[in-house]
């Protein structure tokens, strides 16, 4: 619980990075799929490692849609990919 809730919150300070009228978009967004996934089973590490990599993932790209340069999600990298 404790590592997804770090995920969460260096997505939300990426979300800060991105052009203020996409923020409050993109920070629900992370919010509704964050508590969408709050029934996985924190015993599975399988199904809580894709869910860490699918966040990293989405993060690069959001960033890379608005020209954000994704070495500010180094820090999201290396809570998803220990």
């Amino acid at each position: 619980m404790e590592k997804a809730l770090r995920v969460y919150s260096e997505v939300l300070r990426l979300v800060r990075r991105l052009p203020k009228d996409t923020r409050p978009y993109y920070a629900k967004y992370a919010r509704e799929n964050f508590v969408n996934y709050r029934e996985v089973d924190v015993k599975d590490s399988n199904a809580l490692d894709e869910l860490f990599h699918r966040a990293y993932n989405h993060s690069i790209w959001v960033l890379n849609k608005y020209s954000v340069d994704k070495s500010v999600a180094d820090r999201l990298k290396e809570i998803c990919f220990p």
